[in-house]
């Protein structure tokens, strides 16, 4: 958030300090997962990967099943999330999930069942069938957590 300095005689020298973080807010229907500040966050759009550091300009997007990252100081973390929105307005991101969690809250063995029963499903189906697409969706959020456990496990 820019916040006034100093105010002059002359309005046209108004000076700003910059905010050298952003808040971040993570909230699910169930829980807000996150809420802290952080130094830069990575997020799934529509259109592609995204990046957002403090004092970026406002903006609204749709989110895609994906890895949502953030940097507090030297440190990297990574959270799945299943779609949703993400909103950026005075120097604070907030994301709308209907799903999402750290990697060590992934159960690993479930969702490899999940991606089993969705590409089964795929298989058997028709690709304009509307059961199709949510087996796509489904297969999508179960690779995404699937990745983000194993790149937890790694570290």
């Amino acid at each position: 958030m820019l916040r006034p300095l100093r105010f002059t005689a002359n309005a046209c020298c108004l000076e700003f300090e910059m905010a050298d973080k952003i808040r971040l807010r993570v909230v699910t229907p169930s829980r807000m997962l996150l809420d802290e500040d952080v130094d830069e966050v990575t997020a799934p759009g529509e259109l592609g990967e995204f990046g957002v550091p403090p004092n970026h300009i406002a903006f609204l997007t749709t989110l895609v099943p994906g890895e949502l990252s953030y940097k507090q100081g030297s440190s990297k973390k990574t959270l799945a999330v299943g779609g949703g929105y993400a909103e950026v307005l005075d120097n604070v991101m907030t994301v709308l999930a209907p799903a999402a969690e750290f990697a060590d809250e992934i159960d690993s063995a479930r969702a490899q069942r999940a991606k089993e029963r969705a590409e089964k499903l795929m298989a058997e189906l028709d690709r304009g069938e509307k059961d199709w697409e949510m087996a796509e969706a489904a297969l999508k959020r179960a690779i995404v957590r699937l990745q983000v456990a194993s790149r937890e496990a790694r570290r």
